[in-house]
């Protein structure tokens, strides 16, 4: 592991923003009450990478709070220091695997969730780790309250469709649905939100792919 890994591995581990694995429990179910100290509406941004899109988020909307989950902290270091540094109080990070999400958030805890470019995970064996496979579906259905909308943001076309194939076969709410974000009428200011990547993307002329969806 090279030393600037190491040396942010350090640093995140003494952020207030950041919480990392167990020590996020004992925040089941009060994260707005006991970590953001207040009452608002709390939203998730999952497989967040560098946190870009957390802490964009967290700055328009002031009235929520944000939590960025990844498991790499080297990565989540870099959004963390920046709310830290820019005095953004509304977002949070946790380092989790995502599977392990139902025991950190209570049914109902979650307002909405933010899915951006996450590793589409092509290979057939390994759908499973898809971030939209049926069984990571079931666990954002427990933790969303009703009508809680799902948000996913991706370059893969492949990732893309099969995440429609999976809204059409459990019957969930499509709202929105494009396969070139830039070029539709649904940018507004949060879609229009990028992340390293995507600029990355969208210079190479990569098409942007955009679901919302949500239980019923």
């Amino acid at each position: 592991m090279g030393k600037d890994k190491l040396k942010r591995f350090a640093e995140v581990d003494t952020f207030s923003n950041v919480l990392q694995l167990d020590a996020g429990k004992p925040l089941k179910g009060l994260w707005a009450k006991d970590f953001f100290k207040n009452t608002n509406p709390v939203v998730l941004e999952l497989a967040c990478g560098k946190g870009e899109y957390a802490v964009n988020l967290a700055t328009l909307f002031p009235e929520k709070n944000f939590i960025g989950i990844d498991y790499k902290g080297n990565r989540i270091w870099r959004g963390a220091k920046t709310a830290l540094e820019d005095g953004i109080h509304n977002v949070g990070f946790l380092r989790i695997q995502i599977e392990t999400i139902l025991e950190y958030f209570e049914l109902g805890e979650i307002d909405e969730i933010w899915i951006t470019f996450p590793d589409p995970q092509p290979q057939e064996s390994r759908e499973k780790k898809r971030l939209t496979s049926p069984r990571f579906l079931e666990k954002y259905k427990t933790i969303l309250k009703p009508g809680g909308a799902i948000n996913l943001k991706t370059d893969n076309d492949g990732f893309y469709s099969y995440t429609r194939e999976k809204i059409l076969e459990q019957n969930l709410n499509l709202h929105i649905k494009t396969e070139d974000l830039y070029h539709s009428e649904f940018v507004t200011d949060v879609l229009a939100i990028k992340t390293y990547y995507e600029k990355k993307y969208l210079k190479e002329n990569k098409n942007i792919n955009y679901l919302k969806f949500s239980f019923d």
